[in-house]
C-alpha cells in the first residue's frame, strides 16, 4: 500500500493511500532536519513492509529534472539529490512534489477548485509559495519554480506612497524585497517591528488586531496592503477562477477576507464572487496532494 509524506520543517506527517482515493494523516513525527540518516529512519519506519512506493510532498524547491531539493530549512535535505538518495536508502520509488504544488493540486481536484480551468494555490504561513493547477494539472515550469511567487525583489514598502516607515526586508534566498519575506507570516512580524518596535508573533498581532489594537491595526493595514498589490499582478497574468489559502494564516477568516476585497479591488477582472478563500484543503494539502500524484501516477485518474 502507499504511503504519502507531507514533510515539512517542523514535522512529517504520513498516511495510507486509502482504496476511495483519500489519504487521513495516521500519525507525525518531528522531522530530523540536520540527520539524514535519522531522516531516512523516519520515512523507513512509516512504510509497510514491502516494496510500495512512497508519494512525498516537500516543502522546498524540488528540480524534478536533477532530483536536486532546494530546502533551507531541512538542512540534510538542503542541495541533496533527494530522490536518488531516499529511492536507494528505501529500496522503493519515491515521488516528490512541492507542498504548494501538492496543495493547488489538491484544491483543483477535489477542493474549492473542483471543476475550474485555473486554480492558484497559495501559501501563507512561515513562508510564501504557491502552486498552478490548469484544467486538474499541475504547471511545473521550468526547474519546477512555477507559481513560487514569493521570491523575487518585487516588493515597494511605501505601497506607491500609501505607507512609511518600513524597511527594505532581506529574504532568506539571498535577495532583498521578496514576496515570502513582507508578506509571511514572519514578514507580519517584521512589519510590526519595523512600525511600532515592538516584537510580536503573528499570532499576537492578528489577536491584538480583532481586538482593535490601533497599532495591530495599522500593521494589518500594511500587510494586506502589501500583499494584495503583489497578488493582484499574479492574478492578472494567470486569472485564477479561485485563489485557495494554506498556511498558518489560513486560519484567519477575516483577514482572509481583507485580503481578498482589496485584491479584487486591483485586478482588472470583475470577480463578482470571494476570489482569495481559505482551502478545502488547507490543513491537509500536502498529504491529499500527495496522494493525487501516487493515482496519477499509478494509472488510477482522480474521481
Amino acid at each position: 500500500m502507499i504511503t504519502c509524506f507531507d514533510i515539512g520543517g517542523s514535522f512529517v506527517r504520513h498516511g495510507l493511500l486509502q482504496t476511495d482515493g483519500n489519504v487521513v494523516e495516521s500519525g507525525r513525527v518531528e522531522t530530523p532536519g540536520t540527520d539524514w540518516l535519522s531522516f531516512v529512519d523516519a520515512i523507513k519506519n512509516r512504510c509497510d513492509t514491502g516494496s510500495d512506493p512512497v508519494s512525498i510532498s516537500l516543502a522546498g524547491a524540488f528540480d524534478e529534472r536533477t532530483g536536486i531539493a532546494d530546502v533551507a530549512n531541512i538542512p540534510c535535505l538542503h542541495k541533496r539529490n533527494v530522490l536518488k538518495d531516499l529511492e536507494a536508502a528505501l529500496g522503493r520509488t519515491v515521488l516528490i512534489t512541492n507542498d504548494a504544488d501538492a496543495f493547488a493540486l489538491a484544491e483543483a481536484v477535489a477542493g474549492s477548485g473542483r471543476g475550474k480551468p485555473v486554480v492558484f494555490g497559495i501559501i501563507l504561513g512561515s513562508g510564501v509559495g504557491g502552486g498552478i493547477a490548469v484544467n486538474g494539472g499541475l504547471v511545473k515550469g521550468y526547474d519546477g519554480i512555477a507559481g513560487e511567487w514569493g521570491h523575487g525583489p518585487v516588493m515597494d514598502p511605501t505601497a506607491g506612497g500609501q505607507l512609511s516607515g518600513l524597511g527594505h526586508f532581506p529574504c532568506g534566498c539571498g535577495q532583498t524585497g521578496c514576496i515570502d519575506a513582507v508578506c509571511s507570516a514572519r514578514g507580519m512580524e517584521k512589519i510590526h517591528l519595523s512600525l511600532h518596535g515592538l516584537a510580536l508573533s503573528s499570532r499576537q498581532i492578528t489577536g491584538a488586531w480583532h481586538e482593535g489594537d490601533p497599532a495591530a491595526i495599522r500593521t494589518i493595514e500594511a500587510y494586506t496592503t502589501l500583499l494584495s498589490r503583489a497578488l493582484s499582478v499574479i492574478v492578472n497574468t494567470l486569472g485564477p477562477h479561485v485563489v485557495p489559502v494554506s498556511g498558518g494564516l489560513s486560519g484567519e477568516a477575516a483577514l482572509l477576507d481583507l485580503i481578498d476585497r482589496k485584491t479584487r479591488a486591483l485586478v482588472l477582472a470583475d470577480y463578482a464572487d470571494p476570489l482569495v478563500i481559505k482551502g478545502r484543503f488547507a490543513e491537509n494539502g500536502g498529504l491529499m496532494g500527495a496522494s493525487i500524484i501516487a493515482r496519477i501516477a499509478y494509472g488510477e485518474a482522480p474521481a
